[in-house]
């Protein structure tokens, strides 16, 4: 049987993905981009703060999230055995981080749940007395975005997380990494409506491109490539080659970059598991090589989006 040709008509489909949320553009056909100070790679930190409750499901979520978010609950309430183990980066690691940064003259983004910031207010003093940036994170891990949830819940949810953080943190927060980096049919709109200028969700490009309607919102290239819960507990990588692979990033984006203009690398990084005894040597080691380059424009997101706005 012959299909019909109306089945092979479809009025979205276009390059790149079949939405209009942003037109389909070629990295190495755009403008170059030149970085502060004449430097070749902007390095960008994003450190997760992250609160996950022992209950599944969040207070204010009417409809329950289709999934739980990654590093979520695993055995029975009460699951003391995760708790406890996401607990420890809050704890322990987020400090011996801090340290680094210190040491190294680094600025870095902090996605942060907003029920983490009232909950841990001197932890957020530490923070803020750095002048690192905070960025929305939803309200917790378990209040996600997703296809299908109300709208009108969605909005009080992101009013909401964005109005506490900003008390608690004393920032204007710009910046948007969704919980699970999931969002609904109404998730952009919604930022724009609350004062966001940036947002993490999307991983298909290496460098910031415009998103929304009327083009409002800027997307950030936070990259789920390097991160480093996905590469040393999700895929069991050691954390030699963890830095191999970093430096391998840079080395390749320093090198592009000579001919398509300044470059991105961004590193996402988990108190909980970078933050560990064993492997905060690596993280150190591994970040100090990068500032001693002499390529590197360390920066926060709000900085680099700024930025490049400004060159478009």
């Amino acid at each position: 049987m012959t299909l019909p040709k109306s089945y092979l008509e479809y009025p979205k489909r276009n390059n790149g993905m079949d939405h209009n949320l942003y037109n389909y553009s070629n990295l190495f056909k755009r403008a170059p981009v030149t970085w502060p100070k004449n430097k070749n790679v902007a390095l960008w930190i994003t450190v997760a703060l992250e609160y996950f409750p022992l209950a599944l499901n969040h207070e204010t979520t009417v409809k329950s999230p289709p999934f739980k978010a990654p590093g979520n609950m695993v055995t029975p309430y009460p699951d003391y055995r995760t708790y406890t183990a996401r607990e420890y980066g809050n704890r322990v690691g987020i400090y011996r981080i801090l340290k680094i940064f210190d040491k190294l003259g680094i600025k870095a983004s902090f996605p942060t749940n907003t029920v983490l910031a009232k909950r841990y207010p001197f932890l957020i003093r530490e923070i803020a007395q750095r002048d690192h940036e905070f960025i929305g994170h939803g309200t917790d891990m378990n209040a996600l975005h997703f296809g299908g949830m109300d709208e009108d819940v969605e909005r009080k949810q992101i009013k909401s997380s964005l109005k506490g953080l900003r008390i608690a943190t004393g920032q204007d927060v710009s910046g948007w990494l969704s919980p699970a980096r999931s969002e609904s049919e109404n998730t952009l709109s919604l930022l724009t409506k609350n004062y966001i200028q940036y947002v993490c969700d999307w991983a298909n490009d290496d460098m910031p491109y415009l998103i929304g309607q009327a083009d409002k919102l800027i997307v950030m290239p936070h990259t789920m490539e390097l991160d480093d819960r996905q590469l040393l507990v999700n895929l069991g990588q050691n954390e030699k080659t963890w830095q191999e692979q970093i430096l391998m990033a840079f080395d390749f984006l320093h090198r592009e970059s000579k001919v398509c203009g300044g470059r991105i690398l961004h590193l996402s990084l988990t108190p909980s598991v970078i933050g560990q005894a064993w492997r905060i040597k690596t993280l150190h080691d591994t970040l100090e090589i990068l500032m001693q380059t002499g390529w590197v424009w360390n920066a926060t997101g709000g900085q680099i989006a700024t930025e490049w706005k400004a060159q478009q």
